[in-house]
């Protein structure tokens, strides 16, 4: 085509908005590269600083959500939202794009929704196996909806729905090797039975209360731990003399950078369950144990987590039977190889590698680009 492509791009809040906008964002670059790119975020919000650092522009929206917890935060709201809808129209009609895409957050339902009524096409990628209410609001109007989980179409009636999955860190993908060889680059025992716990980048109080409870039958085992410990705790834990005297089996990282090298080493991996975590997890093939966060909105990671399990690609603990259930669901994995085996098979399921590409060429087909 000859004219230079114009996309609208919003989503943000949290990483696991902004990320799959960026990933598609560098997608139809990458296929287009005289595109020009505007992102629609939230005033405050995380996107704000995330996106001009991918080398994108962003436009802010004095926009929040519904607050639950303070009713009377709310009494604003309606006024933001109309505030919100009239800056959105005038940003849209004065970018002009050619299609636009969302991802989920605050600031998609204004930017989507004007956008649709300005006539502007648009797609929405929704990361979780329960969908926001953002994300089912503007799927009414969608072109088409690019989901991470199967059997999706009940929560976007009327709307083409595709499993495509979640875009991942292209270096998930590429740069995975064998067990073996990733254990000797980190400096641990290439025969050791790995376990790798990653709470997330803050790192889990949840998930480190358990270690500390249970870090002595870890040992007694026989088992390696590569613990992401997160900022906050990282001095204490690192000084606790009970995990500081097993320094040849407990390895504390406050942050771990390379990820696919620790998905690598891996026999067995502890997480959360969020959207992109899973997906990454998927694509690594490592039987997994998920605890998920129960104050995520309307507890979707319980259900990115029960998704797994009904297919016996994970197990499940729940925050609150942590110290009943964490280590006999653990050993249970651990002790058992042939589990194992069935759950990184059955895993392969969810992987989808090439998400983004997918995402893009449906995109294209769709407008005939």
């Amino acid at each position: 085509m000859n004219k230079t492509l114009k996309i609208l791009m919003s989503g943000g809040g949290t990483g696991g908005h902004i990320f799959p906008a960026i990933a598609i964002a560098d997608e139809i670059q990458k296929r287009f590269p005289e595109a020009e790119f505007l992102f629609i975020g939230a005033d405050g919000k995380m996107e704000m600083e995330k996106v001009p650092q991918a080398g994108y522009k962003i436009v802010g929206l004095n926009i929040a959500g519904f607050d639950r917890g303070n009713l009377l935060k709310n009494v604003g709201l309606p006024f933001k939202v109309v505030a919100s809808l009239a800056k959105a129209r005038r940003i849209i009609k004065n970018f002009k794009p050619d299609f636009a895409v969302g991802t989920g957050g605050f600031a998609s339902a204004p930017a989507l929704f004007t956008a649709t009524t300005l006539g502007v096409p648009v797609f929405v990628q929704e990361q979780n196996s329960l969908p926001g209410k953002t994300n089912i609001f503007l799927s009414k109007k969608a072109k088409a909806v690019f989901t991470a989980y199967p059997n999706m179409e009940r929560f976007f009636k009327g709307t083409q729905t595709f499993f495509l999955g979640n875009p991942v860190r292209k270096n998930i993908i590429t740069d995975l090797i064998g067990s073996a060889t990733a254990k000797e680059k980190l400096g641990i025992s290439p025969e050791k039975l790995t376990i790798l716990s990653v709470g997330g980048s803050q790192g889990s109080k949840t998930l480190n209360d358990a270690w500390k409870e249970n870090i002595k039958t870890i040992a007694e085992k026989g088992f390696q731990l590569i613990w992401q410990t997160g900022k906050t705790e990282y001095k204490t834990l690192s000084e606790e003399s009970h995990i500081s005297d097993l320094k040849s089996q407990i390895f504390l990282k406050e942050f771990i950078s390379d990820m696919a090298l620790a998905y690598s080493a891996a026999d067995v991996i502890l997480s959360r369950a969020g959207a992109i975590a899973i997906s990454e997890l998927a694509i690594a093939k490592k039987p997994v144990l998920l605890v998920p966060f129960p104050f995520a909105a309307e507890d979707h990671q319980t259900s990115n987590a029960l998704t797994l399990v009904e297919k016996n690609a994970a197990k499940m603990v729940k925050d609150t039977e942590m110290k009943e259930k964490f280590l006999p669901t653990l050993l249970g994995i651990c002790d058992d190889q042939n589990l194992r085996k069935e759950m990184s098979e059955n895993l392969e399921y969810f992987a989808k590698p090439h998400a983004t590409e997918d995402i893009v060429n449906e995109i294209i087909k769709t407008l005939n680009l």
